[in-house]
This record gives C-alpha cells, structure tokens and sequence, in this order.
C-alpha cells in the first residue's frame, strides 16, 4: 500500500530564501517516500546526511546615529518619561491657574525630579504668577524651561584635557550594570576622532567579560589596553598602566574599575586603594574621576552618587541610557544637590550618541515647543 504524505505549504509572507528552502524539503521528503516503497532489489548503503550549515551571527539591529544639534536630541528624548508627562499637559490644562501648577508639579515628582528641586520650581512659578508676570499658559511654559536651563547650566561643564598633564588619567567608577565598559570605549573613539593619543587599562578584573569588552573596544579604535586578566589586582592594573602611558608618552589613559554596589564598603574601599597607587607615580592623578549614572536608576541615583563621591571624590558625571525608558529627571536633582559637571549624556548605542551635555537642548527636548505642542 502506498503511504501518502501530506506536504506543508511554505509560507508566501516568509522571505524568498525560507520559502525556498521549504520547497526544496517538501520535495525531498515526497521522493524519500516514493524511494521507501519500491520494491527492494538490492541493499545499498545509505549516503551520509549533509552537514548543516553553521548559523549565520548577525548583530542586532540599531539605530542610525542621532541628528546633530538640537533635533537629535528631541528625535531620542521624546520618549522619555519627563517629555510623555508634559507633552499634553499645557493642551489639557491651558488656564493659568493653580490647577495648571499642579499639574506641572506632578509631571515633575512622576518624572524623578525628586522632591526639593521640583519645590523648589513650582514655588517660582506659583509667585511669578501671582505677581501676574505670566500673560497666559504659554508665557508660564517659557519661564519653566528657562527655570530648569538654569538648574543645569551650571553643571554643564565639557570635560577639558590638561595638555601638561601627560598622561591624562581618568578614573571612571559606578555601579553594576550602568554601560560603565561601554562609555570607556566610545570615549576612546572620541578621543581617537580628536586625534589624541591614548590608553585604557581594563581594572574590571571581577568580570572576565569587561576585559574582553574593552579589549574589543581597542581594536576596534586601534587603541592599546593594558590588562592583567580575571582577579588580578585592579590596583595592580592601573599601575601598570600609567607607568606604561608615561613610557610611551601617551596623552589620555582611561582606567575602567570593577563595578560595584555603593553599599558594598570593602570593594568601595578598593576604589580608594586605586587612587592611591595612582598617585605614587604622578601625584596629581587621577585628573578625572567620572562616574557613570544609568539615566533609569531614579532617585537611587542621589545615593549612588553620594557614596561614591565620598569614596574618591567624583569630578564629572556620564548619565546613559537617557534614550529609553529613562524619565529623565533625575538630572535635574543630581545637579541641584550636588553641582558636580555632567559632562556627557548617553541618547543611543552608536558611539556618536555620547553627546557632550548641552543643558538647552537637553530641556528643550523634554518640554513641548508651544502651547499644545
């Protein structure tokens, strides 16, 4: 008896190569029961099944590097939490009222801008307004954006190489998980791109990852790492490295650190060792201390800081991830308690996306351009 096979139809919405390599398997498998039902006339030795072939690794798509100026920074901070919590407020709320104030002062708390600082706008706003300063809803939007311009620009602070510091020596610190690794090597492109001469030295000995990550980075920029391997001391690491970097008379060395809880007092302790080993090479290193601050931690962040400003005296921030789900606001409460320079601000993957922080455009991609807007 005949056995009938039932054969799946390839799918006319796959992609031509799927579709036809379907095809190509429904007809196989039909000959390969024609083939079992004839009548044997003599044994042959089955062939041996081909090889599958290797899967092909594609890297994950991204996006395109942002616009430069202004409008790149609207284009990724758009979704942020701080821009949805404003963007239809002034359209719900056009009277200028102590109900529009309200509201504002929530948008405000809802998108992380911590309590003090965001007291500390509306009661501007609230006696500005009842000295009728304020013609209308729109002239009250103006004054806001200009109130959170000024909290920032303070701290708006570009990071500046000391060209008779050679080399240069940045520290950078931070918690688990902020893209500490990655900020490293889109600086060195950076860097690179400025036509300075540099070095990074991989002290995250905790994550054998970190290493191979920043060892990627390097030859991805033509940049020399200096690495120890898994558990060497970080300390160790960054000695090596600056005595190398001298040597050679590099201008800027980078020195990534083991990320690392701010609660967690011994390996906090162990920042501090790094900074001392440092300085017994070149007194006045590290010229920078930067410190890397997830854009979606909150107001965890404050503690964060708090800590590890204590530890080994923080001198800039690097806020990332402000393109996803961040709210954003945090950094209105991180430079309103502690005034220290933000000097860069990760909006996406690419390494163009680490922009140097530009307080207008930062506030004028979180608020709406109008009335209604």
């Amino acid at each position: 008896m005949l056995k009938f096979f039932r054969r799946k139809k390839p799918d006319p919405a796959a992609a031509p190569e799927a579709v036809a390599e379907a095809t190509d398997t429904a007809a196989a498998a039909d000959t390969a029961s024609v083939v079992a039902e004839a009548p044997a006339v003599a044994p042959e030795v089955a062939a041996p099944a081909p090889e599958p072939a290797p899967p092909v690794e594609l890297e994950p798509p991204t996006l395109p590097a942002a616009a430069p100026g202004k409008p790149g920074w609207r284009e990724r901070l758009r979704g942020s939490g701080f821009a949805r919590s404003f963007g239809g407020l002034f359209a719900r709320n056009p009277k200028l009222d102590d109900d529009l104030l309200d509201e504002i002062e929530t948008a405000l708390l809802t998108a992380d801008v911590g309590v003090a600082a965001t007291t500390q706008l509306v009661e501007q706003l609230r006696r500005r307004m009842k000295a009728r300063e304020f013609a209308d809803a729109n002239a009250l939007l103006a004054a806001l954006r200009a109130d959170l311009v000024a909290l920032l620009q303070p701290v708006a602070q570009p990071l500046a190489i000391d060209a008779s510091a050679r080399p240069f020596v940045i520290l950078t610190v931070g918690v688990n998980g902020v893209g500490k690794t990655t900020t490293i090597g889109k600086l060195a492109r950076r860097f690179r791109d400025e036509g300075r001469s540099l070095m990074l030295a991989a002290g995250d000995t905790f994550r054998a990852a970190a290493v191979a990550q920043l060892q990627a980075w390097g030859e991805r920029n033509g940049v020399a790492v200096i690495a120890q391997g898994q558990d060497a001391d970080p300390a160790s690491v960054a000695f090596d490295a600056l005595q190398a970097a001298k040597s050679r008379g590099v201008e800027v060395l980078v020195a990534d650190t083991a990320g690392r809880l701010h609660t967690q007092q011994g390996l906090m302790a162990e920042l501090g060792k790094i900074r001392r080993v440092l300085g017994k090479l070149d007194p006045s290193a590290p010229h920078e201390v930067l410190m890397v601050i997830d854009g979606t931690t909150g107001q965890n962040a404050l503690s964060q800081l708090r800590q590890f400003h204590a530890a080994v005296n923080v001198t800039g921030l690097v806020v990332t991830k402000l393109d996803g789900t961040a709210k954003g606001g945090v950094v209105f409460a991180l430079a309103r308690e502690f005034g220290i320079p933000i000097r860069f601000a990760g909006i996406g993957e690419r390494p163009e996306d680490l922009r140097v922080f530009d307080a207008q455009a930062f506030v004028d991609a979180l608020l709406p351009e109008a009335l209604g807007g």
